[in-house]
């Protein structure tokens, strides 16, 4: 929740080869309070069976830059373990991106949601409502 102070985050991710959320992805969270400022770790969590994060930390006070990191590879293992246990004979290549960071500049008293649109030779990000 975002404060006067404070901005605020959520994201959600669709597989969009699927046209499913991304259930599983590892999400961290950091944040900086000025762009030549280090970035800060705050913490994350994994997207839900709605590809849905929903346990990310509150920014700090302060914080100018937001940064998404979704490890996703680990997804796209699984997706591709599964399918060939349905299916031996598809031998997809996997992942083409490992990991997406998405980083973008907040104010404070706004709420951010940042979805990705992923598949697994791209992907799309945009502020959503």
């Amino acid at each position: 929740m975002s404060t006067s102070t404070t901005a605020s985050v959520s994201t959600h991710i669709l597989d969009t080869s699927l046209g499913r959320p991304a259930e599983g992805v590892a999400v961290r969270l950091s944040a900086r309070p000025d762009r030549a400022a280090d970035w800060r770790e705050l913490g994350g969590g994994a997207t839900d069976a709605d590809g849905r994060c929903k346990d990310l930390p509150v920014l700090p006070e302060g914080t100018t830059h937001v940064r998404l990191d979704f490890a996703v590879e680990p997804y796209f293992e699984k997706k591709q373990a599964d399918a060939q246990q349905d299916a031996p004979a598809n031998r997809d290549s996997g992942a083409f991106f490992p990991e997406v960071a998405i980083t973008f500049a907040v104010k404070p008293g706004e709420h951010y949601h940042v979805p990705l649109l992923l598949n697994p030779f791209g992907y799309s990000v945009y502020r959503g409502s």
